[in-house]
C-alpha cells in the first residue's frame, strides 16, 4: 500500500543516523541498530526459529513452531510459562516476565547474539511461481523508525485500534525492552533508498533460509555512513502508511510517552520494515469474522429481507466458489458477504438499503468509508440487526476463510467471509485522517519474525 511524497521542500528530520534523540517530524527517519539474530550454530535452523506475526498465529500453529525448536521466537512473541505446582495458569505479568527472563538467557547462551555495528538491513522475500501464494519478490529496509503520532502526518494509520491487544503488547515491551518483530509499513520514494536495496542485494547476505510456506528469505547489513546519508536523504521527504502493525504502533506511542522524561530515549524509535510500493506492490487480503455467540439460524432469522433490502442466496460448491461468488456480487457493487456455520453450506449476503445505511452509519464520514463492507458490517450488522457486543468474547478475527469456517464449527457460531478492499481506497481514506473499521484489511507478504530483533538495552 502507498503513501504519497511529504514534498521535496520537506525538512530533513532530527535523529538520523547518528542522532538518536528525540525527532521533529518532517519526514520518515530511519536509524540503523545493533540488530540481534540468531547464531546459526546455536539452533536447528534458522527457518526453525521464526514466525509469523504474533496476531497470525492461531493455536495450532503456535504449538507447531513451539515443538519445531525449543528457541523458536514464537516462546518471544506468545509467551506461555508451565502452569505451577498448584495447576494455576500463569497471568500476563508472568507471561511477560517469563519472555524477559528466555531472552536474557538466550543471549547469555549465545543463541542470540549482538551484531557488532549498527545497521539498516535490507530484507528479501521471494517466493516461486508455483509456491500457495504465487509467484512474489519483495524488498525493503528494516530499521528503527522514529515514532510519531498521527497528527505530525508522518505516519499514516488506516485502521482502528482495540484496547485489549494494545496493552498486551505494550506490557510485552515494557518487560522485555525489545522490538520483537518489525512492523509493516509502504512509503514511495524517490530512489535514494531503492538504489542502496538493488547494490546491497549483489553482495553476500548475512542470512538466507526457506521457510515452509517455500518463501526464501535473505538478510544484509548496510553500515556505510554515504549509502545510509543516501536513505536518509530520501526517506526525509516522504510518509509512510501503516500496512500491517496497527497495534504495534499505538504500543510504540504509548511507551514513548512513559519515557518522554528522557532526553535521549530508545523509546522514540520502533523497528519497521520499510517497502517502497512503487516498486514492490503489496497484496491486500481480507479479515474474516467469527461470531461465537451467534448461530447462523439465528443471524440468518434477524435479516428483515421485506423491509430493509437485504438479499440471501443459498450457494451450491465449495468454499473457493463461495469466494468466487462474494467476489463477482462486489463487482456488480454494492455490500456483500457471506455467511456460514462451518459445515460447508453457505450463504450470500448482500445489501442493504440505502435506507437502512441511514439509519445506522454515522453520515459525518466520506462516502466511501461509510458503503465499506468492514463499516456496514460493525454498524448495520453487528449493531444494528444482530446486536453482537464488539469485544473478544463474541467476535473473532481470522486471517483465512477456512480457518474462520473452522472456528465457527468449532463454537457453533457464524462465519462472516468478506472480500479484500482495494489497496487505492484504503490510500484515499488514510491521506483523510480517516481510519477504517479495525481488521479491515490484511497486507502482504508479511515479514517473517525471527530474523532480526532490536534490543533496547543496546540503545
Amino acid at each position: 500500500m502507498s503513501a504519497p511524497s511529504a514534498g521535496s521542500g520537506a525538512t530533513p528530520p532530527h535523529g538520523g543516523p547518528g542522532n538518536p534523540g528525540h525527532v521533529a517530524a518532517a519526514g520518515l527517519s530511519l536509524s540503523p541498530f545493533r540488530g540481534l539474530r540468531y547464531v546459526p550454530e546455536r539452533v536447528g535452523t534458522l527457518a526453525a526459529v521464526t514466525s509469523p506475526p504474533y496476531d497470525v498465529v492461531d493455536p495450532h500453529r503456535r504449538l507447531s513452531l513451539e515443538t519445531a525448536d525449543p528457541h523458536n521466537v514464537v516462546r518471544l512473541i506468545l509467551p506461555r510459562p508451565e502452569p505451577d505446582d498448584t495447576g494455576e495458569r500463569p497471568d500476563r505479568d508472568t507471561r511477560y516476565r517469563h519472555a524477559a527472563r528466555l531472552l536474557k538467557r538466550w543471549l547469555g547462551e549465545g543463541v542470540l547474539a549482538p551484531d557488532p555495528k549498527p545497521a539498516l538491513y535490507v530484507y528479501e522475500q521471494r517466493t516461486a511461481a508455483d509456491s500457495p501464494s504465487g509467484e512474489l519478490l519483495q524488498r525493503g529496509l528494516i530499521g528503527a523508525l522514529a515514532v510519531s503520532g498521527r497528527e505530525s502526518g508522518v505516519v499514516l494509520p488506516h485502521e482502528d485500534v482495540m484496547p485489549r491487544p494494545v496493552a498486551d503488547r505494550v506490557g510485552l515491551m515494557r518487560t522485555t525492552r525489545a522490538n520483537l518483530e518489525p512492523l509493516l509499513l509502504t512509503y514511495r520514494g524517490k530512489g535514494g533508498a531503492a538504489a542502496v536495496i538493488e547494490r546491497t542485494v549483489e553482495r553476500e547476505p548475512l542470512l538466507t533460509t526457506t521457510t515452509s510456506d517455500g518463501t526464501r528469505h535473505r538478510l544484509w547489513a548496510v553500515t556505510d555512513r554515504a549509502q545510509l546519508a543516501e536513505v536518509t536523504r530520501d526517506l526525509a521527504t516522504c510518509r509512510a502508511l501503516i500496512a500491517d502493525g496497527h497495534h504495534r504502533w499505538e504500543m510504540y506511542l504509548r511507551l514513548q510517552r512513559e519515557h518522554r522524561h528522557l532526553p535521549f530515549s530508545p523509546w522514540d524509535r520502533g523497528m519497521v520494515l520499510l517497502v517502497d510500493t512503487a516498486r514492490y506492490p503489496l497484496r491486500v487480503r481480507a479479515i474474516h469474522r467469527v461470531l461465537f455467540r451467534l448461530p447462523l439460524e439465528r443471524a440468518l432469522a434477524a435479516l428483515n429481507t421485506a423491509e430493509d433490502g437485504w438479499q440471501l442466496e443459498k450457494l451450491s460448491g465449495d468454499l473457493n466458489e463461495a469466494l468466487d461468488a462474494l467476489a463477482a456480487a462486489k463487482l456488480a457493487g454494492g455490500n456483500a458477504f457471506v455467511l456460514t456455520a462451518g459445515d460447508s453450506v453457505y450463504h450470500l449476503l448482500t445489501g442493504p438499503d440505502e435506507a437502512l445505511l441511514n439509519a445506522t452509519v454515522p453520515k459525518e464520514k466520506p462516502e466511501e468509508w461509510r458503503h465499506l463492507d468492514a463499516t456496514v458490517l460493525h454498524a448495520t450488522l453487528l449493531e444494528h440487526v444482530w446486536q453482537v457486543p464488539d469485544g473478544p468474547d463474541d467476535i473473532g478475527y481470522l486471517h483465512a476463510a477456512v480457518a474462520a469456517e473452522r472456528e465457527a464449527a468449532r463454537t457453533g457460531g457464524t462465519a462472516v467471509l468478506l472480500h479484500p478492499v482495494d489497496e487505492g481506497v484504503v490510500r484515499r481514506l488514510a491521506e483523510q485522517g480517516v481510519t477504517m473499521p479495525r481488521k479491515s484489511t490484511s497486507f502482504g507478504p508479511k515479514p517473517a519474525t525471527g530474523l532480526v530483533l532490536r534490543s533496547l538495552e543496546l540503545g
